[in-house]
């Protein structure tokens, strides 16, 4: 594990926030994390989000051209159902990505040999056990998910969850959860964190594979329009209410049917989950309306800004 204050300390450096953006499944594309690195944080995407590996090599290619020596970040699923872990962890390697996040299984070779190629690796994780078990394979950063955070979502509260971390873990902390604003950022910070972890505010950018109609209604909704369910992949996850009832849905009806298998190979492949019913954070009422990724930053920093001198601190 790489010391958390000299590894703070030198990805903030790097970054006119600390803030990584949260790899969203089928959203994120090579085009927002470049305008997300561009813009001053860490970029990031799923693996699996390219059609095919070739194409994520070609992805990976294009987002090194265009960020130059900023940190970017691929999300690679180390679950035993991703059929492309292999071929995908190789064009990882030959890249030498400077951050992989891990979903969904804890694979202390997979850690290993990411970091002997001098890649940096986080794992998110929704339980204080499951911090402690990342801990052991020797992660460099762990990322506390909490309630209200968007796709397969915690349902502790960041205060509490970070608290439980912090009490033993002195290595990189990112919290994800409800964080839109420069303020909530700030308040991310106080509790531990080294960084804030984004994704739902960056569904509304043009960059984003989301469909008009799906950033339209991330500005259009709030908290009170998020509902959590197991019913699409048999996880808990964050899906916003206007879309299961657009698909003929009833939210207050949705029951999973006994005996189905959870299903979260590339995120929870269900054709509705993700594809037609969209899943989205708490922390969407900060959006007012669709656009370019480098606006929603540009207003986070100037929030951030006026969140620190409002706090009597220094500017960052």
């Amino acid at each position: 594990m790489t010391n958390r204050h000299e590894l703070a300390t030198r990805l903030r450096s790097q970054l006119r926030l600390p803030v990584m953006a949260g790899p969203m499944f089928i959203a994120s594309t090579a085009d927002l994390v470049i305008a997300q690195c561009q813009s001053g944080i860490i970029g990031s995407m799923p693996a699996l989000n390219p059609r095919s590996t070739a194409a994520l090599d070609e992805d990976i290619a294009r987002i090194r051209e265009n960020v130059g020596d900023m940190p970017y970040s691929i999300n690679l699923v180390a679950h035993r159902t991703n059929d492309r872990l292999e071929a995908d962890l190789d064009v990882i390697l030959r890249h030498k990505v400077p951050i992989v996040v891990l979903a969904l299984a804890a694979n202390p070779d997979l850690v290993k040999t990411l970091q002997a190629n001098g890649t940096l690796v986080f794992q998110d994780v929704i339980k204080n056990r499951h911090a402690e078990k990342c801990a052991e394979m020797g992660v460099d950063g762990i990322i506390a998910v909490g309630a209200g955070a968007g796709g397969h979502t915690g349902d502790l509260s960041p205060f509490a969850l970070t608290q439980e971390i912090r009490e033993w873990w002195d290595g990189l902390l990112l919290l994800s959860g409800a964080i839109a604003t420069g303020r909530s950022i700030l308040a991310a910070e106080v509790l531990g964190a080294d960084l804030a972890y984004i994704g739902s505010p960056f569904l509304a950018s043009d960059e984003a594979n989301t469909q008009p109609g799906f950033k339209q209604m991330i500005a259009d909704c709030a908290a009170a329009d998020v509902m959590v369910t197991n019913c699409f992949t048999g996880v808990n996850a964050n899906f916003l209410r206007p879309s299961i009832i657009e698909n003929g849905l009833d939210p207050a009806k949705l029951q999973r049917p006994e005996g189905a298998a959870v299903n979260i190979a590339g995120g929870g492949s269900n054709s509705k989950a993700w594809r037609d019913i969209w899943s989205a954070g708490h922390g969407i009422g900060a959006i007012k309306q669709p656009g370019p990724a480098k606006d929603y930053i540009d207003w986070l920093a100037a929030d951030y800004a006026a969140a620190r001198q409002a706090m009597g601190m220094p500017p960052s």
